[in-house]
């Protein structure tokens, strides 16, 4: 338990931390569901769309600190080769 008033301070700041961070993953997951769905679909054109759309909320994740750079990467290199798959 904290016991300093900087220690107090540090929980809450985690804990708004923890809940920003949390909300930008969730709507980063979301878009890439988008993506998923449109390639199970079999729509090239939708599932290009929806990695265009993917793409910048994949990157801002990044610069927020919220995954890391080549792991956003892997994840856009990947979902890319299977959209053009579809085609």
């Amino acid at each position: 338990m904290a016991n300093s008033q900087q220690a107090k301070k540090r929980a809450r700041q985690n804990a708004a931390r923890f809940a920003v961070n949390k909300m930008r993953r969730s709507r980063i997951r979301t878009y890439l569901r988008a993506v998923e769905e449109a390639i199970a679909s079999g729509d090239q054109k939708a599932a290009a769309e929806a990695l265009k759309a993917a793409q910048p909320e994949l990157m801002r994740g990044v610069t927020k600190g919220v995954m890391h750079k080549n792991t956003a990467s892997r994840k856009m290199s990947r979902l890319a080769s299977r959209v053009k798959a579809i085609g």
